[in-house]
């Protein structure tokens, strides 16, 4: 399969991008399956149902969410109505929604995603990423129940990121970090067939602060003392995200490529 994965969605300048580029894009790189994290795509926290139906409009076929998941608060109520929308497995145990889903792709292939969030340096304590995912891979076996197995790691540490991905090595198809907004550059296949990328940075303007307007927090950092709000930056964004190509016999990663579209930074295609 030819898969996608675009990292965190920032406001309305990662909106636009999404809804120019993606329909495009999923018919010139023939994607069979597309996954989006929205979770930061209104105003910078969280997501309304009304912008997880326009992406879902342009091409995406599952939208993750994080640590955010529930600051606009009708995503309550649409994560309910639309399984499409994936929380965060280890979040509250009240939560509403589901942490993965089993989706149908091209051809009647099934992929399985599912999102946990870290612990290191997050601002409040979650359950434990590893075992949560751990009990999920292992009643949908990659090349067995799901033809490809797709886990997004939501968190700060790269290092937690990358233990995860060697935790998952020869079970998930694709383990990819989102939260911290900046794209890294190891984007492999392990030794066990899954391809991993410490973070696929963000759809956002790049000519900001980890997609905010410079201005507040650079004050913040510099005098230490809080003015405004922050606000999202509204320039030219840039997709970026990781492509997969996968055996559909085994599950296991073939090719992997990072991805950016637009924007400031340099491109980069399949």
């Amino acid at each position: 399969m030819r898969l996608l994965f675009l990292g965190d969605v920032m406001g309305r300048s990662g909106r636009n991008a999404i809804a120019e580029h993606l329909p495009r894009l999923r018919a010139d790189w023939r994607l069979d399956f597309v996954v989006v994290n929205g979770e930061n795509a209104t105003n910078g926290m969280g997501l309304s149902g009304a912008h997880a139906k326009l992406i879902f409009d342009a091409g995406a076929d599952c939208v993750t969410l994080g640590d955010h998941a529930f600051d606009q608060k009708d995503m309550m109520q649409a994560i309910e109505s639309d399984s499409r929308i994936i929380r965060p497995l280890n979040f509250a145990k009240a939560a509403p929604g589901k942490g993965y889903r089993l989706f149908q792709a091209t051809n009647g292939r099934k992929v399985l995603v599912c999102q946990v969030l870290g612990q290191v340096f997050m601002k409040r304590p979650f359950d434990d990423p590893f075992s949560a995912v751990d009990s999920v891979l292992r009643a949908h076996p990659r090349g067995g129940l799901a033809q490809a197995v797709i886990v997004d790691m939501h968190c700060e540490a790269t290092s937690e990121k990358m233990a995860m991905g060697h935790f998952c090595d020869g079970k998930a198809s694709l383990v990819v970090g989102t939260h911290t907004h900046v794209p890294t550059a190891d984007a492999q296949i392990l030794p066990g067939g899954t391809g991993y990328l410490t973070d696929a940075g963000m759809c956002g303007d790049y000519h900001s602060v980890i997609g905010m307007d410079k201005a507040e927090p650079m004050r913040r950092f510099i005098t230490g003392m809080a003015k405004g709000r922050f606000t999202p930056a509204e320039g030219e964004a840039t997709l970026s995200g990781v492509f997969l190509r996968t055996d559909d016999r085994t599950g296991a990663a073939e090719e992997i490529r990072m991805i950016r579209v637009g924007g400031r930074l340099q491109p980069s295609a399949p």
